[in-house]
């Protein structure tokens, strides 16, 4: 797997699909998932569009530069935001959703590549946001898929959703990969298949297991804030795809960044949850293909 040197000491892990001539996307991927999550045939399938696909980890996750000097105290965490002691939270995280947004516009830059259609999921489309918000120029069309715009009341958990997202996974392989039968809260109701769910546990535990990673992910997301006012004057062609059955993200996350977004396209679809079934493929990815046309 190779990664590339985007700043002194951070590396980012990637994987490309697809012909280098052909436009290229760069595939950001959620909260504490690794590029794996997009799945490889969903990758060859977009590059087979003519597209030169580009996945990678985030920082923190994967194969990426840890930061491991950094330990985070989540009890003290949740304690200092619930208790609206901003400073202090801050002060816990190494680095910000900013950063993040920062090493995906770097990556490509490594890669030699000036120009991006950039799709985000979830925590990846808040981060894709921030690459549109930071540098236009860059993002040549922007995917938001679902994610929302930090303002709390839009696209917020279901209670079951988030206890799920918010409790630790065993620390052994067995447990960590029967861990992931709990996801099936937010799947797709029609298409929320376990055994794959499980199949993607065993492969991101035995590709790299982390879990210090995930609460400065976690850090970093909840402490961004709103981007609202930065999305109201947001220039990028935009496109928002959400699950209706997503209970991670309600749907008013997605709909509520198509509303901000000048121009964007929102497709809303039926029988998707916070996952992207196989059935699901050919939908999302023919409206991939023509919004980076």
């Amino acid at each position: 797997m190779p990664r590339v040197e985007v700043s002194p000491a951070m590396f980012l892990a990637y994987e490309t699909f697809g012909d280098p001539v052909d436009p290229p996307v760069l595939l950001v991927m959620g909260f504490g998932a690794q590029m794996i999550a997009w799945h490889d045939d969903f990758c060859r399938a977009l590059a087979d569009r003519g597209r030169h696909v580009i996945r990678y980890d985030n920082r923190d996750c994967g194969l990426s530069t840890k930061f491991e000097e950094h330990p985070v105290d989540m009890g003290r965490f949740i304690e200092a935001v619930s208790s609206g002691d901003i400073a202090s939270a801050l002060a816990m995280i190494p680095y910000t959703l900013t950063d993040m947004a920062a090493d995906g516009l770097d990556l490509l830059t490594a890669l030699g590549i000036e120009g991006a259609h950039v799709v985000g999921t979830s925590m990846g489309g808040m981060i894709a946001q921030k690459m549109a918000i930071a540098q236009p120029t860059r993002v040549l069309t922007l995917t938001s898929m679902m994610s929302s715009t930090g303002e709390p009341e839009y696209g917020r958990s279901d209670p079951e959703a988030q206890a799920v997202l918010l409790s630790p996974k065993p620390a052994d392989r067995e447990g960590y990969i029967a861990a992931a039968d709990r996801e099936l809260v937010w799947a797709s109701r029609r298409y929320g298949d376990a055994a794959l769910l499980r199949e993607l546990a065993a492969g991101s535990y035995d590709r790299a297991y982390y879990p210090a990673g995930v609460g400065r992910q976690l850090g970093a997301m909840i402490l961004d804030g709103s981007r609202a006012e930065a999305l109201r004057t947001l220039g990028v062609p935009t496109l928002v795809i959400h699950g209706l059955d997503d209970t991670l993200i309600t749907p008013s996350g997605g709909e509520r960044t198509a509303e901000l977004v000048p121009g964007a396209k929102l497709l809303l679809i039926p029988d998707m949850g916070h996952d992207r079934p196989r059935e699901l493929w050919p939908e999302i990815i023919d409206a991939m293909e023509a919004h980076t046309a």
